[in-house]
């Protein structure tokens, strides 16, 4: 009889994680940045002009502050050395050292990455990666890429991509693969693969840099001393020794003849300022190599930065193999390329038996491709983040002051906030810092795989370091003080259940260290975004930039508040989750019974405030339309709903919770003081679905909605006119684009019409694009709360989906069905196409291209085809969970890997 196959903690990988905080496997990792010009911690300029003080053109020659960048980045965990990959075609004006794209500024819907690359494959112990870059023959197409741009600007175009200029025709490019491999937590291997796609012999440079972060043009903290500068050196074995401080010293070796060139990672002050400046600064590679000039670089063979550069002229077709290794100074020079490889493959066929436990029982190849790339984008996502708010508000000791204004502008109310970790990534080119919500889906996509991390992750938020003193979580780091949808209690509790499936333990001291911090964030809630003491909640954009009529972080134009019904609905799901989690924790000690009990007076005080919106007879609750809406409260005390069918109207759906019928026996206290408030006080419990309402054996739901109004939503969103397109759920109803909604205000006119692409009003900045796409993470949300409600309904309660369509589904069903839309968008379809690739033959027809998925920001209303940010995996990864399997535990369903 065959032995099982293994579960994923069985494989070598999966021991890797059990034993990596002692061993070290995460020290090393894709940690590098793709993009550390134009953020804000590298903004020092009066205005807050972020992508104006430092651009692309000067990234080359800057010495960066608070990080590093690179293409196919690798680093420790402190990024105190980095390698990456640099590549010439002998046709660019400039090194091709880091990704290329457009600034906000710049593109014709915001910031806009232009390049072409894939993450491939990854590890969650970084013992393995692979990632895939095209590199055009011709010159790249900076110049065209800007101009054309510009010239749509503005316009209902779409966005000129790199694909459009024509350099990829005929294959006329490299295909250029760079895997890693650790042969030890400190030893990693580097191989560069180089595929010529085109019919004729093409010339290819490649420099893989190793360099130091700059830490010392900035001048040390007065109590620390001044460590001895880093430095490269060429010694007589032909590697590269890397010295700094107190950290063993690392070797770095090709393993084939290669040249090697030495300068400072410091900035060239002549060509910036036209001051003087070190001798043989950042650029001098790029100098040496595009212009030829031998004294750019250090003839001494030191410095701060390296490359080891090979000319290459790879053949029609051809292959080329480059291998280079970092490793610890004191351990044997390997350089045998047989021994080499077969590190490489021992890692890879590592990876493959992981990925092979955890999609057991994935039938579909395709899902299982799709599956592993957007896992391997996620771990490709990591970034060492370093930002200390206080240092960057006064400045540094070696360096000028900034501007005086800097002082009361941007971020000046968040000067606790200094951050050195590795953190999750929404993207590490358009997005290359955290934003609150977005690690929190991020950590439910990471329990699949490495659940340790997840929960890092999420109490990370919540440290002081990070957190405000006031409990306020930071959202981003253009406005840290912006609100962001309160999901971190969602995904703390879908974290730890996904843990207990993968290692079958329940990590309550996880769960009670995130719910104490949790606490004093959800009364941050309570006592900032409740303007009128209502229980009724103002947010701002709450992730839906341009979905209203208004700005909704901004004074409103007709004055009062803006009453939310997202705002309001996610404070009732916060509610529930922060209920939820003490029951969970109450089984060990009951004293977090009467904690439970006080989450679920604010959830029911929130659903009566919905209803009657602080007893003025007006809710967001619209019986005519059954739907919710925003609700305007004008200084005069009068009350206009706004009726834009969107997101914002379904987001009640998402507050549920159903609690087993072993309630009154497993937290007798609990269930006596809810009975005790719901007999007192009949005007809390009529607000919600029964509190014990017919269903399924004893179970008890608790809901924003009562029947009548959850099957009133949901034909709303079940309606292909309206929300439901063959993709996912539109954040706007398609009504709109027949009948837009208009508000008339002094001689204005607010308007929110359907667009299923990108907004063509920039009014809520540059890359507003809410009117209408399909967006995972309330897609997520919905799929888990249909499977919610399911429970407790049972299959006798049945909805027509699509609307109108004859055809009726049990609530799991339709959460399949969504389910099934949604991963539509990316796998391959009968007609051998991806809809994510949109019409580009290039993209779904040549097999060069079709099988590498983007995971893109948010996807077309209609079509499916991606928008926005392309490597969006942060949040789209969320199609990794969709992909997987769900198991039942203590509390539901949870996407888990199968067991043994």
């Amino acid at each position: 009889m065959p032995d099982p196959a293994p579960c994923l903690t069985d494989t070598e990988e999966g021991r890797r994680l059990s034993a990596v905080e002692a061993e070290g496997w995460h020290r090393w990792g894709p940690y590098l940045s793709e993009r550390q010009w134009g953020t804000v911690r590298e903004d020092y300029s009066a205005g807050g002009t972020a992508w104006e003080y430092l651009p692309h053109d000067h990234a080359r020659s800057r010495a960066y502050r608070w990080g590093e960048d690179g293409i196919a980045g690798f680093s420790d965990d402190r990024q105190l050395w980095c390698l990456a990959l640099a590549l010439w075609n002998g046709r660019d004006p400039i090194l091709k050292e880091r990704m290329f794209g457009l600034t906000n500024g710049e593109g014709n819907h915001g910031e806009d990455v232009k390049e072409l690359w894939w993450y491939l494959d990854g590890t969650p112990t970084h013992s393995y990666m692979r990632m895939l870059y095209k590199y055009p023959h011709a010159a790249f197409p900076y110049a065209d890429l800007v101009a054309e741009n510009g010239r749509r600007k503005g316009q209902n175009r779409p966005e000129y991509e790199i694909a459009e200029t024509g350099v990829f025709e005929g294959g006329r490019y490299h295909d250029v693969t760079v895997e890693y491999a650790k042969a030890a937590p400190d030893d990693v291997l580097m191989r560069v693969t180089i595929v010529n796609r085109g019919p004729e012999a093409a010339d290819l440079h490649v420099l893989p840099h190793v360099f130091a972060r700059n830490t010392w043009s900035w001048g040390w903290e007065s109590w620390e001393p001044e460590p001895p500068r880093p430095l490269l050196r060429l010694t007589e074995t032909g590697a590269v020794e890397a010295t700094r401080g107190r950290s063993p010293p690392l070797r770095f070796a090709a393993l084939q003849p290669a040249e090697f060139l030495f300068c400072e990672n410091e900035t060239n002050a002549r060509r910036l300022f036209g001051t003087p400046g070190p001798a043989h600064p950042k650029d001098a590679i790029n100098d040496r190599v595009v212009e030829g000039r031998h004294d750019a670089v250090n003839p001494l063979a030191e410095g701060t930065k390296c490359a080891a550069w090979t000319r290459l002229t790879v053949p029609a077709g051809g292959v080329a193999v480059l291998r280079f290794r970092l490793s610890p100074a004191a351990s044997p020079d390997e350089r045998d390329p047989a021994a080499f490889d077969a590190v490489m493959a021992r890692r890879l066929a590592e990876a493959d038996a992981f990925y092979a436990a955890l999609q057991r029982d994935v039938t579909d190849p395709d899902a299982r491709l799709v599956q592993r790339q957007a896992l391997a984008g996620m771990l490709w996502s990591k970034q060492f983040y370093h930002f200390d708010v206080r240092r960057w508000l006064t400045g540094d000791p070696a360096q000028p002051a900034p501007p005086e204004v800097r002082r009361h502008g941007r971020d000046s109310d968040w000067t606790h906030l200094n951050n050195a970790d590795i953190v999750s990534m929404p993207d590490k080119w358009e997005y290359p810092w955290y934003a609150a919500w977005d690690l929190a889906f991020h950590c439910v996509t990471f329990a699949l795989i490495d659940p340790a991390f997840a929960k890092g992750q999420l109490i990370l938020l919540t440290r002081e370091w990070y957190m405000h003193p006031n409990g306020q979580l930071p959202a981003y780091e253009w406005a840290f003080g912006d609100v962001n949808p309160p999901v971190h209690a969602w995904a703390a509790l879908r974290v730890y259940r996904m843990d207990q499936a993968m290692t079958g333990r329940p990590d309550r001291a996880f769960l009670e260290r995130v719910f104490h911090k949790l606490m004093l964030n959800f009364t941050w809630w309570v006592n900032r975004k409740d303007a009128g003491d209502r229980n009724v909640f103002q947010g701002g954009f709450l992730g839906l930039d341009n979905i209203g009529i208004f700005d909704r972080s901004a004074q409103l134009p007709t004055g009062g508040t803006l009453d939310q019904a997202d705002g309001t609905a996610w404070m009732a799901m916060y509610s529930l989750n922060l209920m939820r989690i003490a029951l969970e924790l109450a089984v060990e000690d009951p004293v977090y019974e009467d904690i439970a009990t006080k989450f679920f007076e604010h959830f029911l005080t929130i659903a009566e405030a919905m209803t009657h919106v602080g007893g003025n007879g007006t809710g967001l609750w619209d019986e005519t339309d059954e739907f919710y809406y925003d609700v305007l409260s004008l200084p005069d005390g009068r009350q206009v709903p706004l009726r834009v069918r969107s997101l914002v109207g379904l987001i009640p759906l998402c507050a549920v919770e159903v609690l087993d019928d072993d309630l009154a026996k497993r937290f007798p206290a609990f269930a006596r003081r809810a009975r005790w408030l719901l007999t007192h006080r009949p005007d809390l419990a009529a607000q919600v679905s029964r509190w014990e309402e017919p269903g399924r054996g004893n179970r008890v739901l608790l809901s924003l909605l009562r029947r009548h109004r959850m099957k009133a939503l949901l034909r709303r969103m079940l309606d292909e006119t309206e929300f439901l397109s063959p993709h996912g759920v539109r954040s706007v109803s398609k009504a709109h684009e027949a009948a837009p909604f208009r508000f008339p205000w002094d001689g204005q006119t607010f308007e929110v019409d359907y667009e299923p692409a990108e907004s063509t009003t920039a009014v809520f900045g540059g890359n507003s694009n809410w009117r209408g796409p399909i967006w995972l993470p309330i897609n997520y949300l919905l799929v888990e709360a249909l499977t919610e409600f399911g429970r407790f309904y049972g299959p006798e309660f049945k909805i027509e989906c699509p609307a109108g369509s004859g055809h009726y589904l049990t609530l799991p069903e339709i959460a399949d069905e969504l389910s099934t839309r949604l991963t539509r968008l990316v796998l391959r379809g009968p007609d051998g196409r991806r809809p994510v690739l949109g019409d580009d033959p290039l993209f779904q027809d040549d097999p060069h291209f079709r099988d590498h998925v983007p995971f893109h920001e948010y996807f077309h209303g209609e079509t499916g085809a991606g928008l926005g940010a392309a490597h969006q995996t942060g949040w789209t990864g969320l199609l990794a969970l969709l992909l997987q399997p769900r198991r039942t535990v203590s509390g539901g369903q949870v996407p888990a890997p199968p067991e043994a």
